[in-house]
């Protein structure tokens, strides 16, 4: 990750279901460019890049599709069984990703606000790259309760996420700036007014 940046880094993060990707997307409309690192994760393993030809040498044709797209299922399931898997794993992407969101921040306006929305900041401890963190904040039980909505997923599942995730007491201790996205969504617009306003004011 870049540093020594003219640009005032900012990150935004937040745990399932937190409502983070309504923000991210509501700063859009306000005119920030938002860096989707979910999104760059998956470009980087499309066809015919040498992601994904990195993963398929470190974990073979078994994590590739008929048409030679990447199996997320098939590797999901390899990377679970293997002790260093994830670590391996995460070792080819990060590095690709974290370069393709420093190529598309430098593409940027001068004056725009760029928000790095990064769903496992501090997971992979990269808030330390970061001059703003940004956190969703929501009540773990109102958290199971929209995933199970919006996801039809199980709350075991869905706690079992949560678990696996840090905890919200350590992202709002890391948290430069909290949007608490409980209550009703059409009172979420004015919330990410005054956030705008914050991180524009400087």
């Amino acid at each position: 990750m870049r540093r020594g940046s003219p640009r005032r880094r900012i990150a935004l993060t937040g745990g399932i279901a937190t409502g983070k990707s309504t923000v991210a997307s509501l700063l859009a409309g306000h005119g920030a460019l938002v860096i989707d690192y979910d999104q760059l994760s998956r470009e980087v393993v499309a066809p015919g890049t040498t992601g994904l030809a990195r993963v398929a040498e470190r974990f073979g044709s078994r994590v590739l599709s008929a048409d030679g797209s990447l199996d997320r299922a098939a590797l999901a399931r390899v990377v679970f069984a293997d002790p260093h898997g994830r670590r391996d794993l995460e070792r080819i992407i990060h590095p690709l990703v974290i370069a393709r969101a420093d190529e598309l921040e430098d593409a940027a306006g001068a004056q725009q606000l760029v928000i790095h929305d990064v769903p496992l900041l501090l997971e992979a401890g990269m808030d330390a790259d970061f001059d703003v963190v940004v956190v969703t904040d929501l009540d773990p039980e109102d958290q199971v309760r929209r995933a199970v909505d919006r996801d039809g997923a199980r709350a075991e599942a869905v706690r079992a996420r949560m678990a696996a995730q840090v905890g919200r007491a350590r992202r709002l201790e890391r948290a430069d700036l909290v949007v608490d996205t409980s209550g009703p969504l059409d009172a979420l617009p004015a919330k990410v007014d005054a956030l705008w306003a914050r991180l524009t004011a400087a």
